[in-house]
């Protein structure tokens, strides 16, 4: 700092000494140098962005580190014992679990805090900067509420259940009441880089920060020191330059929320495939692969198909295609850049203009490209580039000037270009069930539980206990019991400490009963319901950042092989399979036994990209 004073108080001295026209001339080369400076920093930060697009696709990346082991796999990645840290917050009305994670959007890398988001959707009337409301529940089956006691109310709601589960409409038709919403991810740069903003709403998590330079300043210490916040209540979301403007520099700062959007279609359960992962599947409990699927830690990808194929706008496209941008669902917005317009895919071959105000990753133009194709994925490699295009002012844009001679009068012509995006990828499917609404002991909701209304639940030392000056008066969004207890056939499943719903509680009904009931929010997996067993809940179909990556996709390709020698025995150089001599009673000659060989094995891990 000493000898940085120093120079100021030179350079000021010489310029006293100067002529007026020597300091215009020395102002403008610091301007010069200022700005090629500043212009020096935009491109490392396009260099890093690009370094990172390469390395793998838009996708999760990391969660926080528990465990250690003698094997690299013993400690997390993007999955422990649970997927991206996944947990039950069943006692409120609308919270869903999910601890921090590393994510990329479009090469841009960033930390989350403790999520535990909310099923909340974009406006759909309002197209004000996230503006956004509640998810409707499902209605109650009115079969179910046509039964007079409430025993016989449960029995019918089990039916619906088993319906779903089997997935057989003609025993009843559960499509209505069974409602898929998916919950997706999504980034964009902003031009407020001074007051902090909360990404999302979250009945138990915020941003522990003054403002973004308090919150920077924390991230910088805890990863300096190795230490956390306990709450985990810290984000590192990175801050850039934008743009130049009149010689002076536009920051930008990165922020993320997690929103769902209720589906317009139904979403059948066998569209929804596990994804095998063995780092996963080794470390935690051992599981087969039947024992993966029915844990905290599966994760799934949507398919329509029976087997796997290549495809463009597949499945979940169209599903994605559902869900607004900043300008939310009155989004209507066009993109023309360098000449093109940007048409739907899904259209065949007539072409209507895509609405880029919503979320797409494959449009196709009029035109040729050099490849002598029209049909275009976003970005250069990125297979989960979903863009939605906005207007709001408090997204920071890019804006080209495209300037170029004119094939016929040679004379330059201009054309100029702004634009503003937000990035996505999908997270889960959340299957919402008649449970939130189904209220069989009319016990009195009282609405949040930070309200005066609300805080009378628990008021007077009020624990849920299952005596009438224990009991729960009435329930609130935070105490949201009252389903009966007679429904399931069991406790929560696969608690862990993050949960935070207890088992059965005791609550007041209008005429002053006590009622024993257990939660009504949303879980992984419903507790055992009679005849019926365990039904998963939420669906973790979310990408991961080093699919993108050649190794990966290599490793993929090799387990793929290794874990189903029989269908893909065609394919290995050398036979995976061990021949011997055995004679089989009754028959004569040499029976060959299937046994694949560890030699077979080594050779291919030898000969992948790893």
């Amino acid at each position: 700092m000493r000898h940085i004073i120093v120079l100021v108080s030179v350079i000021g001295t010489a310029m006293a000494a100067a002529t007026s026209d020597e300091n215009e001339a020395k102002i403008a080369h610091l301007e010069q140098t200022v700005s090629d400076l500043t212009r020096q920093l935009m491109l490392q930060q396009l260099f890093v962005e690009e370094r990172v697009r390469s390395d793998g696709d838009s996708g999760v990346k990391q969660i926080r580190r528990y465990h250690d082991g003698t094997r690299d796999y013993y400690g997390e990645t993007h999955a422990g014992s649970s997927i991206l840290a996944i947990h039950d917050h069943a006692n409120y009305d609308r919270t869903i679990g999910m601890g921090e994670f590393i994510g990329v959007l479009n090469g841009v890398e960033f930390r989350t805090r403790h999520n535990d988001y909310k099923l909340r959707m974009p406006s759909k009337t309002k197209d004000n900067f996230h503006a956004t409301e509640e998810i409707p529940f499902p209605d109650v089956p009115p079969q179910v509420l046509a039964k007079s006691t409430v025993a016989d109310q449960i029995k019918e709601m089990r039916e619906w259940f088993k319906a779903w589960k089997t997935q057989n409409h003609a025993h009843r038709d559960y499509r209505k009441y069974f409602k898929p919403v998916l919950c997706y991810l999504e980034g964009a740069w902003t031009t407020d880089t001074k007051s902090l903003q909360e990404p999302f709403t979250s009945d138990r998590h915020h941003l522990d920060a003054n403002s973004w330079f308090d919150l920077q300043e924390k991230v910088r210490f805890t990863s300096y020191t190795g230490v956390k916040s306990n709450l985990e209540n810290f984000a590192y979301l990175p801050t850039t330059i934008m743009n130049m403007i009149n010689g002076s520099a536009q920051f930008a700062q990165w922020n993320y929320r997690i929103l769902c959007h209720p589906l317009s279609v139904d979403v059948p359960l066998r569209n929804l495939k596990p994804i095998d992962e063995l780092s996963s599947r080794l470390p935690y409990h051992r599981h087969t692969m039947a024992s993966h699927v029915a844990s905290k830690a599966a994760r799934f990808y949507l398919n329509d198909h029976k087997s796997d194929a290549f495809m463009r706008n597949g499945y979940i496209d169209k599903l994605m295609h559902e869900i607004p941008g900043k300008d939310n669902y009155p989004a209507s917005l066009t993109d023309d850049a360098f000449g093109l317009m940007a048409y739907d895919m899904a259209f065949g071959k007539n072409y209507t203009a895509e609405n880029t105000g919503y979320y797409h990753r494959w449009y196709k133009v009029k035109k040729d490209g050099a490849m002598g194709v029209k049909v275009i994925h976003r970005g250069f490699a990125d297979e989960n580039l979903w863009v939605a295009q906005t207007t709001q002012p408090r997204v920071a844009g890019m804006g080209l000037d495209d300037c170029n001679k004119d094939a016929h009068t040679h004379v330059r012509v201009c054309h100029r270009y702004d634009r503003k995006y937000t990035f996505a990828i999908p997270m889960e499917i959340i299957y919402l069930t008649p449970l939130s609404t189904w209220n069989p002991y009319n016990l009195t909701m009282k609405g949040a539980y930070y309200s005066t209304l609300g805080k009378t639940v628990e008021a007077h030392g009020r624990n849920g206990g299952l005596t009438m000056d224990k009991a729960y008066d009435g329930i609130n969004s935070k105490y949201y019991y009252k389903t009966p207890v007679e429904f399931f056939h069991g406790g929560e499943v696969q608690k862990d400490a993050a949960d935070t719903a207890k088992g059965q509680v005791g609550v007041l009904d209008p005429q002053g009963n006590v009622r024993k009931v257990v939660a009504s929010g949303h879980r992984i997996f419903f507790p055992s319901i009679t005849g019926l067993g365990v039904i998963r809940q939420r669906y973790p179909i979310m990408p991961v950042h080093g699919e993108g990556s050649a190794v990966w996709k290599e490793l993929n390709a090799l387990k793929e092989m290794v874990m189903k020698m029989n269908t893909y025995a065609g394919y290995y150089e050398q036979s995976p399979y061990a021949s011997s001599s055995a004679t089989t009673s009754g028959s004569a000659g040499t029976a060959t036994t299937i046994i694949p060989t560890v030699a077979a094995v080594v050779y291919l891990m030898k000969s992948s990209a790893y």
